[in-house]
């Protein structure tokens, strides 16, 4: 949000204060300053009223004009000038020669073969509007040759504050609310706004308006006839400018002036086309024209304004089309309001259509100032448009008060939470310029929040320390240790086997770490050939490529891999992170932290693959857990895991997670030379696996025995199951040393290793076990090879 100085002013006197100091001040204690301030009017020098004395055709162009113009000085000055509302006897913005606009100076230089010494300006030119149709048109009566910057407040500072800090506080959507902290921060009085006596309109009729809807919690209007003015005056249309506003109309500027002054927005209907104001929800869905000429589907939760049963315009957003001020609105009906603030904030989302009322409304703000929003403007108005004729008496209808707030403390509970003793005279103080009622009795204190604090902001004594503290100033604390009791807390397991496990992805197997959002990427999984599966779907999301939650790490690993296939030939990557695999019976989401790895290798062997991840699993079971895992055959959950190869993991009887590899269909859109494999855990389940102690056995003194056996099979699986079987203690060692792969006579080579520790074994003892592995594995058909 933007906030004008020059606006600051009007209501607290700033002179003989640094205002870039009060701004950096205003950071530190209120509300976050962006870094660029903005000095307008500073490059601007040498522009003055000018009036147009003749006007000739020029003979070589049909665009130009060959002007005389008077600057206020003895002799007139000729100007080429191509705007086409150049006319005798009007005036003007004039850059003399000499004249800065900008890095441009202003020099006597022939166009089009005649001298022009000076330049008519447009508003856009100069800074104050981004009107550019022609030179600007100045109505009010100034001497010619006077600086423009005399008659019209040009120069000013403009400043930006993060609109994510003002989110709770909705009083700071105005230049009056940051007035009242800059008066608090420079401890100068606040000026009270000048507000129109609407009690003097009481005797007149009211305007037909009825609340229907609790979603409307006040909703106040007024009448007006004879307006005669159509556009702004030139102080206010540069004020909206600076602030990131255009200029509309005379009656559209003028809500939206009151918007930026106070935090309230209104609408201006015109009468003609509004008669009978109800505010209301339909029961059916329709289409309806906003003023941006947009047509928008409004649904069953919308709230509208209706004149009658015919909707004239979104409650809080934007008004409709039909309704519009025009050029020919002599009669207008005010309207001012507060709706709630969540079905506002709803109704923008669903509709994909934020407004700067609804930025407002979304805020909670205050419904006192509906009926001080229209007494400022019937006051402003009357300023500006003598003639203006009110012809109702307010009506207002207040539907929902927020309760009053009221907090009690003392000042020992202010001594405690600051840590530094400020006394009794500042509180009350503090409190009072930021307009808090206090009531104080020695060192007790009795708070009441206004009403524009009170809406979402300040509800606990808490919040009252967080007042004092931030106008007292923070960098005004003296430093100091802090005495306390410290005790040392043990992580949790899940955070620490998370950290454990980043280690050793990284340090021992080279893995790269991603950090990735929750959501499914529709786009990228269609391009892939998954499918969009999720168990929660965002309602009215703003982007439907990422509506979806994901239930599965893998998916948004293999987006990642697509867009990165020409980062290395081969690599691999990790994330834990969160999932939603289900609801519970309350309907509340089912969250899981999962860690997703995939491998990657172009044009690799994938068998090597599938076994490196299984290593990698293994290592994390072992080296954290000091459990040994298994792998047990499991059916495909999802679309993108490979019908045969996939594999659950599992400790004990406990199953952590699953490894396979991709679909070949799904390979073949990620990259059909490239070798896949994934594998995905649950963390919370790792870290309920019990931590089996280390065994250390102290190595046999005596020489061991090594038996290479060869088997013709394919499988390890049934190897390992004989050799468990025979229950032997004095087997060591399993290792795999061969592998021989065809498809006849396919052959796994194990390296049996025996020792005892208490003697040396024979020959005949060990064979006595070999054999019976052997007999083991022939009653399902493996033989040893020959």
């Amino acid at each position: 949000m933007f906030l004008s100085m020059n606006w600051i002013k009007d209501f607290v006197d700033l002179s003989g204060l640094d205002d870039l100091k009060l701004i950096n001040q205003f950071s530190l204690s209120t509300a976050e300053v962006e870094n660029e301030i903005q000095f307008k009017g500073a490059d601007l020098s040498g522009v003055v009223v000018a009036e147009i004395k003749s006007v000739e055709n020029h003979p070589e162009s049909k665009k130009l004009h060959l002007l005389k113009v008077d600057i206020g000085e003895e002799a007139l000055v000729d100007v080429v000038c191509g705007a086409p509302n150049v006319r005798v006897g009007m005036k003007t913005a004039f850059a003399k020669v000499g004249a800065k606009i900008g890095e441009i100076e202003i020099a006597p230089r022939p166009l089009a073969g005649f001298m022009s010494c000076g330049m008519c300006c447009s508003e856009k030119e100069i800074g104050i509007s981004d009107d550019h149709a022609g030179i600007m048109e100045i109505t009010d009566d100034v001497k010619n040759g006077t600086d423009l910057k005399e008659i019209y407040a040009i120069d000013d500072i403009i400043f930006e504050v993060d609109n994510k800090s003002l989110t709770n506080r909705p009083d700071l959507w105005s230049h009056y609310g940051i007035a009242r902290e800059f008066a608090a921060i420079a401890q100068r009085p606040l000026k009270a706004l000048s507000f129109d006596d609407l009690s003097a309109y009481d005797h007149l009729p009211k305007v037909d308006m009825k609340i229907e809807d609790p979603l409307c919690q006040r909703y106040s209007c007024l009448q007006f006839e004879n307006i005669s003015r159509s556009v702004s005056p030139v102080n206010m249309r540069i004020r909206l400018f600076y602030c990131g506003m255009r200029a509309i109309n005379f009656l559209a500027d003028m809500t939206n002036y009151l918007m930026l002054e106070m935090g309230q927005p209104m609408h201006a209907f015109d009468s003609r086309k509004v008669e009978n104001i109800r505010i209301r929800r339909f029961e059916k869905e329709f289409e309806f024209t906003t003023l941006d000429e947009t047509e928008r589907h409004i649904d069953t939760d919308t709230l509208m304004i209706c004149n009658g049963d015919e909707p004239v315009a979104i409650a809080g957003i934007m008004g409709g089309l039909d309704s519009e001020i025009v050029e020919d609105t002599h009669t207008l009906t005010l309207e001012s309001a507060t709706f709630d603030a969540t079905s506002i904030r709803k109704s923008t989302v669903r509709l994909a259509h934020r407004t700067d009322a609804s930025m407002r409304y979304e805020k909670s703000l205050d419904p006192e100032l509906t009926v001080a929003a229209i007494a400022r403007f019937v006051y402003l108005l009357k300023q500006y448009d003598s003639g203006v004729e009110v012809v109702s008496a307010l009506t207002d209808d207040y539907a929902y008060h927020y309760p009053q707030v009221t907090l009690s403390f003392d000042k020992a509970y202010v001594d405690r939470y600051t840590g530094i003793p400020i006394d009794n005279d500042t509180i009350v103080n503090t409190l009072k310029r930021l307009g808090f009622g206090v009531e104080n009795s020695g060192d007790e204190f009795t708070v009441t929040v206004p009403s524009w604090r009170a809406t979402k902001d300040v509800t606990i004594k808490a919040d009252i320390i967080e007042e004092i503290t931030r106008i007292y100033g923070y960098d005004n604390f003296e430093i100091h240790t802090a005495n306390a009791p410290l005790f040392p807390t043990r992580p949790e397991i899940v955070k620490k086997d998370e950290d454990n496990v980043k280690d050793i992805l990284v340090k021992h197997f080279n893995l790269h770490e991603l950090h990735s959002y929750v959501w499914n990427y529709a786009d990228e999984f269609k391009e892939l050939g998954i499918a969009n599966e999720g168990v929660i779907k965002l309602k009215n999301a703003t982007n439907p490529n990422i509506e979806t939650i994901r239930k599965t790490m893998i998916p948004t690993q293999l987006c990642q891999i697509k867009s990165n296939l020409g980062y290395a030939p081969s690599y691999g990557i990790f994330e834990v992170g969160r999932v939603v695999t289900g609801m519970t019976d309350d309907n509340l989401c089912i969250e899981e932290k999962h860690l997703g790895i995939t491998l990657y290798q172009k044009g690799g062997n994938v068998r090597e693959q599938y076994f490196k991840m299984k290593a990698i699993v293994e290592t994390l079971v072992d080296e954290l857990k000091h459990q040994t895992v298994s792998f047990k055959k499991l059916s495909p959950s999802f679309d993108f895991e490979h019908p045969v190869n996939l594999n659950a993991v599992l400790v004990g009887d406990t199953q952590i997670g699953r490894i396979g590899l991709i679909h070949p269909s799904v390979l073949k859109k990620l990259d059909k030379r490239a070798s896949v494999v994934f594998a995905e855990l649950d963390m919370d389940r790792f870290a309920a696996i019990e931590n089996a102690s280390i065994r250390y056995e102290e190595p046999s003194k005596f020489p061991g025995i090594e038996i290479d056996l060869s088997f013709l099979t394919s499988r390890f699986a049934p190897i390992a199951k004989a050799i468990k079987n025979a229950s032997c203690k004095l087997i060591k060692g399993v290792d795999v040393i061969d592998i021989y792969e065809a498809k006849e006579n396919a052959s796994i080579a194990v390296r049996l290793t025996f020792s005892d520790n208490t003697r040396t074994l024979t020959r005949e003892e060990v064979t006595v076990v070999t054999d019976a592995i052997i007999a083991d594995l022939e009653k399902d058909g493996i033989l040893l090879k020959k």
